[in-house]
């Protein structure tokens, strides 16, 4: 019997050593922390978010097995960044992953201990993220979205030949959309036609403007713009019905409504990213690490993509060379 009593309690101890201080591989614990940064919820950076999922699932990292991800949006709003910049420094995150300009900003103001990898930002020098591309030089280092500004100009020129006026539509405030005015300027009157900047400040004004081109330009062309894209839906639909083309940044502006694109794949560019957390997270010294590692910039080839719906509506004839090449969308 004492035998039997002595075999008991020493199982019952087993459980309770298990229960209060037994290890759990699934204990939040023992995961890396990756703070995430989402500017808006519309198609290219949620590609991003998604790209940046997937390449770490890749190379070994899931989130709730050996990473905890601590996903938050900013709804487009760059008043919300910087209490979302302090929720993510709070949670003791190993490493912040911020998507587009303002929510990158927001981590650099806030915090120089926290590796901060950044992507859907167009110029990160201009942005004064980083010192320059080759050095970062401090905590904040990731991927570029600088699009082929010039050869979405050239595709403009290919869709509408007798194009003779191009409006370049855009939030002011936003510092990236300014580069990518300049570039574009530039390209249109290098082929032969004029250049109408047309900007706004807020959403709100987006349909006015758009509705005060018609008859004033022959297309409009918009970059990889924050505040435009969160509006797309909008945007397509006055540009459709003033009987405006639009030719724009990236493909999930196209998925979107607008009419054409050439532009980077951001679901790749959020994999390219995930490749520089790997190293980061790899790494004996992280913040060494980033400190030396070159902002890159987009490594697959652009896509040409179309929306079917946007040329019906605008009774466009579009040339063979582009629908052979292109995506389609909208039908």
């Amino acid at each position: 019997m004492k035998k039997f009593l002595a075999l008991m309690l020493s199982v019952l101890m087993v459980f309770s050593l298990t229960a209060c201080g037994g290890s759990d591989s699934s204990d939040s614990g023992d995961q890396i922390k990756i703070g995430v940064m989402q500017f808006g919820e519309f198609t290219a950076l949620q590609n991003c978010y998604d790209g940046f999922v997937a390449g770490l699932e890749e190379a070994g990292y899931k989130d709730g097995e050996n990473i905890k991800i601590n996903m938050q949006s900013a709804a487009a709003d760059t008043a919300n960044c910087p209490t979302i910049a302090d929720t993510l420094i709070n949670d003791e995150s190993d490493l912040v992953f911020a998507i587009a300009t303002p929510s990158a900003s927001a981590m650099k103001e806030k915090t120089t201990d926290i590796p901060v990898l950044f992507s859907a930002v167009t110029d990160a020098v201009a942005s004064q993220l980083v010192a320059s591309n080759e050095e970062p030089g401090g905590n904040i280092s990731g991927t570029s979205d600088m699009n082929p500004v010039a050869e979405q100009i050239d595709l403009i020129k290919e869709l509408l030949p007798k194009a003779k006026k191009v409006a370049v539509f855009y939030c002011s405030s936003e510092s990236n959309s300014a580069a990518q005015y300049e570039l574009a300027k530039a390209q249109i009157e290098k082929d032969g036609m004029e250049c109408v900047q047309k900007t706004i400040s807020t959403v709100d004004e987006a349909k006015s403007a758009i509705e005060s081109l018609k008859g004033q330009v022959d297309c409009i062309y918009v970059p990889t713009d924050n505040t435009v894209s969160d509006a797309m839906a909008l945007v397509s639909e006055t540009a459709n019905s003033v009987g405006l083309p639009i030719v724009c940044g990236e493909p999930g502006m196209v998925e979107n409504g607008a009419t054409l694109t050439f532009g980077i794949d951001y679901t790749e560019l959020g994999k390219q990213t995930a490749a520089m957390a790997v190293k980061l997270l790899q790494s004996d010294d992280p913040l060494a690490e980033i400190a030396k590692m070159p902002v890159e910039f987009q490594t697959k080839e652009c896509v040409t993509a179309i929306n079917m719906a946007s040329v019906a509506a605008l009774g466009l004839d579009v040339p063979q060379s582009i629908l052979d090449r292109a995506e389609r969308m909208g039908e």
